[in-house]
């Protein structure tokens, strides 16, 4: 690998590489355990998926994979190196997996049979079932998400979401929930979309 990706090398320092080495052969044991890549074929691997919504909304992203069956059934593979998620944090998983579906959905008008989260580290397989009026209704979710960062983009109106991951940020002194007064907001990279719909959203 080194010889066809020099920077690669560099990636990992060689006082690391031994126990670096050591984690991914107990990932890759682990996914053996989990499935035979025998018997199946996979389509494709670390897809590139882009689409446009109709309201201008552009998704893009990168497939880990896509297996299709001889019926033509298709699923999307993604691999996490980390545990499965508890389940306040399982939606958000799945989030991941319908906005992927979403793509698929609008640029080869299918909706994939099945959505598969494979958890390297705790050995646990996350799967799901789509349906097309579930995907039109998380378009709309997106869009209007979207359009809610593009009032807040012209209004600098961010408001912080607390939880537990605050307890290891180091700009407390500049967040309100702790406090703290934020510095001047220095506007959106190009206000004229967020300006738009900042005034739709008032009238």
């Amino acid at each position: 690998m080194s010889a066809d990706s020099p920077d690669a090398a560099e990636l990992i320092p060689d006082e690391d590489l031994d126990g670096f080495l050591s984690e991914v052969g107990k990932l890759v044991q682990t996914y053996y355990s989990l499935e035979d890549p025998t018997r199946f074929d996979a389509q494709a691997c670390e897809v590139y998926v882009e689409t446009e919504l109709e309201n201008g909304v552009r998704l893009r992203g990168f497939v880990d994979r896509i297996d299709v069956a001889p019926t033509g059934e298709v699923r999307v593979v993604d691999y996490k190196t980390g545990k499965a998620p508890r389940e306040f944090t399982e939606s958000k998983a799945l989030f991941q997996m319908k906005f992927y579906a979403l793509v698929l959905l609008r640029t080869r008008k299918i909706v994939p049979a099945q959505l598969k989260l494979i958890y390297l580290a705790s050995g646990s397989i996350l799967t799901y079932t789509p349906d097309h009026d579930e995907l039109v209704r998380f378009e709309r979710t997106l869009s209007a998400i979207w359009k809610a960062i593009l009032a807040a983009g012209a209004t600098g109106d961010f408001r912080p979401k607390p939880g537990k991951l605050c307890d290891w940020c180091d700009h407390k002194a500049l967040c309100p929930s702790f406090g703290g007064t934020p510095p001047p907001y220095p506007g959106w990279p190009d206000l004229r979309d967020a300006e738009v719909v900042a005034a739709k959203e008032n009238t």
